[in-house]
């Protein structure tokens, strides 16, 4: 799916009608508005930003995707990318446009503005080496995590693979080790395995990301919650249903913000015949979803149409 946006002063004044031309018109505002350092600032989150029109319209932006209004939404975020006022704010905007086609499951475009903010980040590479190698993997394994969810699978090898390269780029002194994301390439490749039905290759995966746990105890502080995932994930996609059961309930519970956890436990469920939990489930994971990051946006698009809501 692609939109057309308003990307020129000249078009943005044209007369817009209903709905779409309010938010459009409020968008605008908020642009030519929100141009200062301080606002800046504030949009990224930083401390002791107060709100302002800015920030505002994202948030709004950002809601109008989780009820599933996607080109209003995309009218906003453009408008908001053509008056950022500093890269920075830019490749915010950017980073959630890339969110917002992942609720289409369009694998290409997510990869198409995730790239755009990787960009940005490589320029910051002198001034913050560390964060900047960190975020550029972290983009890369974003729009992978699209791609999966939504059957890309091809694409979100290359992409895992890609942000694990440009993790690993991270000059000393690392803050984030090689083993995490060695950890998370074979999570990854493991899962990948699964819905391929190579149910050998991704037991091979599950065992190597367990070997990095448990070579790496610092490291698994914060990432062995996520192994229970990775284990029920596998077991779904490759048809041990028992074990995904009990692995996938121990993952919702250790995951407790994370919908897509209850989603594949209602997945679970329902291949178990079981569709009175699933529908429960699903339920839950819809009220669930309403961040911007790919497990909320997969989620929610999922439930969504599993539940026939508008």
């Amino acid at each position: 799916m692609t939109s057309s946006f308003l990307t020129t002063s000249r078009r943005i004044a044209r007369p817009a009608v209903g709905r779409l031309g309010r938010i459009l018109a409020t968008a605008i505002l908020a642009g030519a508005l929100c141009v200062t350092p301080q606002d800046a600032e504030a949009q990224r989150g930083g401390r002791g930003g107060a709100p302002n029109p800015r920030s505002d319209s994202i948030r709004t932006a950002q809601r109008l995707d989780s009820e599933g209004k996607h080109q209003e939404s995309r009218a906003i975020f453009q408008v908001l990318v053509n008056g950022a006022p500093d890269p920075a704010a830019k490749a915010q905007v950017q980073r959630r446009m890339a969110m917002s086609y992942g609720y289409d499951g369009s694998c290409a475009k997510t990869i198409e503005y995730e790239e755009l903010v990787i960009a940005y980040w490589v320029t910051r590479r002198e001034a913050e080496p560390q964060n900047a190698h960190y975020q550029e993997g972290e983009m890369a394994n974003e729009a992978a995590r699209v791609c999966i969810d939504w059957g890309f699978l091809d694409e979100a090898e290359r992409m895992y693979r890609r942000g694990s390269d440009l993790g690993n780029m991270e000059p000393e002194p690392r803050t984030h080790p090689k083993s995490l994301w060695d950890y998370r390439l074979a999570h990854a490749l493991g899962r990948l395995a699964a819905r391929r039905g190579n149910a050998e290759e991704a037991r091979r995966h599950v065992a190597e990301a367990r070997r990095i746990l448990d070579a790496d105890p610092q490291m698994a502080e914060a990432q062995e919650q996520y192994y229970p995932y990775l284990v029920g994930y596998v077991a779904l996609f490759t048809n041990d249903l028992p074990t995904a059961e009990a692995e996938l309930t121990k993952s919702m519970e250790g995951l407790r913000n994370d919908p897509f956890q209850v989603v594949l436990l209602g997945m679970t469920y329902e291949k178990m015949g079981n569709q009175a939990k699933a529908t429960e489930l699903f339920e839950r994971a819809f009220e669930m979803s309403g961040g911007s990051n790919p497990p909320n946006v997969y989620s929610r698009a999922f439930t969504r149409q599993k539940l026939g809501k508008k």
